[in-house]
């Protein structure tokens, strides 16, 4: 068990060199309020005066200390040790052979004898950190103290809890020294050293109440009570000592400190410890042998070890865990370049081929929050662009006058018998040039997506990039370039695919309605139309069936001929005169009308009528045959419409992938090679990050401090623990 606290201590000095508190080892963490005796009773329990003095707070840094029994029969081998590292400092005196002496982590191997020099030490090494403010930092001050007068024990002193900021204190002091107090004490590998002033009322005590707070249980604090000798005359503190005050598991052991008084009379410790013990003996004779200094320090030796026996089956886990977790760290830093050819080679191959393998699916690092590489490109195609099209009306954007009005164009000033083809075509132009805006899209959505496969690869799959910024941006502007100039390419391809469907319009397509079959449903449709209207008014009677059809046929003509009111329909260029009966009612109706009341007519002062001042009428009801060219055109556009983007939502994925993709993948390496294997490039691409370098250095440190703690613990034997 003696050889536990050792091993701490041996622990804590390979984690200070590279200075982090990656383990939580076991110690003694002293928490008490101000002046309420802490630095008195470590004094006692090594036997010198070291520490500092004064008013108000003194203590302002952690103060980590280390006592290491020394033996008689080990002294001469570990002061030879220590000579010849006073040898190298240049602080060793020939001859003299101290038996108590100390070490600063931070003035190396630097021997102190006197512990006056240790005490001016500590408070140099406080002002250069904390300054002449009273502030305080928790930036820990390491000593180490070889005694054969002492117990093995690691100990922390830690800045009393105030509560009012003195002089140009920071307002908030009290919560800087409570935040530093539970991030000692929190350790759940530390045990509470609760130092309460004797003459104060314990269930007042902060140091018991921030010591509840992270140990409710109590299975990790020791109180002790100071300043017996200073209570009020008639009181005393036996209910306090024997815990029918305030119970505290591990115990309540009292101690008497040298007073103000006796310290400016020069008393040394040893005879405090003979006062200190009369004083027991005379006031609490029952109690003499369960408290003073002297227990105080063989109950914290004891309880030290028995709680290190408890945390090192954890710590050694801890410690493997750690080792492990820093091995893969330092892997993925890699090791110092010793071939740069064949470094860069190697990087550059290992891009090129996650890149291509994040596009293929094959990649070591998948995603699982979104989709990526040739995922993402298939979702493009498929469902992003498919659907766009598909959302494509093919008569968005063409009212029916458009049609009429292309139809009566293409017709030019002669009158036509049939629809004419040309406008069949001009309309069917138009309709599939509303395909090539989605399918650029498609392209720029493609190359966004192998723009983001260059992060992708560079974060997730190449961590070894990170260590050469230079690299990564160069492959990155390669890799960029190389796609840019693939864009234009593959959007000229797809201009070139809406091009040429524009080009020919194929109206022998296998997949094309035929427009005589067309026609022929149309007229079948308006005839039936057509007689059940005439049925409807009476006009047809099913048991004439020639009248039926002459009708049919006399109506039919006079419907080509003139509009829905009787009057000639000029628009279509195939109107007739109806008979002269009718046209003089006509011409008689419009004399009729143009007669204001009160005037006389005069057929001879008639204006001529303006053809062109007569407005045109914005819309109209369009006759039986304008009905029938404009559902013609629309069932022909539409029928050729979707033929076309059938191809264009086949051709245009199978484009992208040859001009842009399956050309980057293919030609990738190569173009990385060439651009960056170059003899005057090396240096510079092979210049490491500085952030990069420190962190291996960090790391590699902490490995090796991993390595000697694991063999630290390793030298533990079963029967140590026991």
């Amino acid at each position: 068990m003696e050889a536990l606290i050792p091993v701490i201590n041996k622990l804590q000095d390979v984690f200070n060199t590279v200075g982090a508190e990656t383990l939580q080892l076991p110690q003694i963490v002293v928490v008490g309020v101000q002046s309420s005796g802490k630095s008195s009773v470590l004094e006692s329990i090594v036997g010198k005066d070291f520490l500092p003095r004064g008013t108000g707070i003194v203590t302002r840094r952690p103060l980590v200390l280390q006592l290491v029994h020394v033996a008689t029969d080990e002294r001469s081998k570990t002061r030879g040790e220590e000579n010849a590292e006073r040898k190298k400092s240049g602080v060793y005196r020939e001859g003299v052979e101290d038996e108590e002496w100390a070490k600063f982590l931070h003035t190396k191997n630097q021997i102190f004898t006197d512990f006056v020099h240790i005490r001016q030490e500590i408070e140099n090494e406080t002002e250069r950190i904390t300054g002449n403010n009273k502030g305080i930092s928790n930036e820990a001050i390491h000593l180490k103290i070889f005694s054969p007068h002492v117990l093995s024990l690691t100990l922390v002193d830690l800045p009393g809890l105030t509560k009012v900021p003195v002089g140009d204190q920071p307002l908030d002091i009290e919560v800087q020294i409570r935040e530093l107090i539970l991030q000692h004490i929190s350790n759940p590998n530390s045990v509470i050293l609760a130092v309460t002033a004797a003459n104060t009322d314990m269930a007042t005590s902060e140091a018991l109440k921030i010591a509840r707070e992270v140990d409710p249980d109590g299975r990790r604090t020791l109180a002790v009570i100071t300043k017996l000798d200073l209570m009020d005359a008639g009181t005393d503190a036996m209910d306090v000592l024997t815990g029918r005050v305030i119970p505290v598991k591990l115990g309540i052991i009292g101690v008497v400190n040298r007073s103000q008084l006796d310290i400016n009379m020069k008393k040394n410790i040893a005879e405090a410890a003979v006062d200190e013990q009369a004083f027991l003996q005379k006031k609490y004779p029952s109690l003499a042998n369960r408290n003073g200094t002297r227990l105080l320090a063989k109950t914290l030796n004891r309880l030290l070890m028995h709680h290190i026996r408890d945390c090192l089956p954890e710590l050694k886990m801890r410690v493997n865990v750690m080792s492990a977790q820093y091995q893969s760290l330092m892997n993925s830093y890699g090791n110092p370049i010793e071939d740069k050819n064949a470094t860069l080679l190697q990087l550059v191959t290992k891009f090129a081929t996650e890149y291509c393998n994040t596009i293929e699916g094959t990649a070591k690092h998948i995603e699982t929050s979104e989709l990526c590489g040739g995922a993402r490109i298939g979702y493009i195609f498929h469902e992003t662009f498919g659907r766009t099209l598909e959302s494509v009306d093919a008569l968005g954007g063409l009212a029916t006058l458009d049609i009429l009005t292309a139809i009566r164009n293409a017709t030019g000033p002669r009158p036509t018998l049939f629809v004419p083809e040309i406008s069949f075509e001009l309309l069917v132009k138009r309709q599939i040039k509303r395909l090539e805006e989605p399918s650029l899209r498609c392209v720029e959505l493609v190359h966004e997506e192998m723009q983001r496969i260059i992060q992708h690869c560079s974060t997730y799959s190449t961590q070894e990039l990170q260590r050469f910024p230079k690299l990564h941006d160069a492959i990155v502007e390669v890799v960029t370039s190389l796609l840019r100039r693939r864009l234009p390419i593959a959007n000229d391809m797809v201009h070139n695919l809406v091009a040429i469907e524009l080009a020919y319009i194929n109206t022998k397509h296998p997949d094309f309605a035929d427009a005589s079959l067309i026609v022929s449903q149309i007229n079948n449709s308006m005839e039936g139309s057509f007689l059940q209207d005439q049925r409807r008014r009476g006009r047809l009677h099913p048991a004439a069936p020639s009248d039926t059809t002459n009708a049919l046929e006399k109506d039919k003509a006079l419907r080509s001929t003139s509009g829905p009111d009787g009057m000639v329909d000029g628009i279509g260029g195939m109107g007739t005169w109806r008979k002269k009966e009718q046209l003089q009612d006509g011409l008689t109706g419009i004399e009729d009308r143009a007669r204001l009341p009160g005037a006389t007519y005069s057929p001879q002062k008639v204006s001529a009528v303006n053809l062109l001042d007569v407005p045109v009428p914005v819309s109209r009801k369009l006759t039986a045959r304008e009905q029938r060219d404009c559902e013609i055109i629309e069932r022909l556009i539409k029928s050729y419409f979707l033929i076309v983007r059938k191809n264009i939502q086949d051709s245009v994925p199978k484009s992208v992938m040859h001009f842009l993709v399956n050309h980057v993948k293919d030609t990738l390496q190569s173009e990385l090679v060439g651009q960056l294997y170059r003899q005057q490039l090396l240096d510079e691409l092979l210049t490491e990050s500085e952030d990069m370098a420190i962190r291996r250095k960090e790391a590699t440190d902490m490995m090796q401090a991993l390595q000697k703690a694991s063999q630290i613990i390793s030298e533990i034997r079963e029967t140590h623990l026991w």
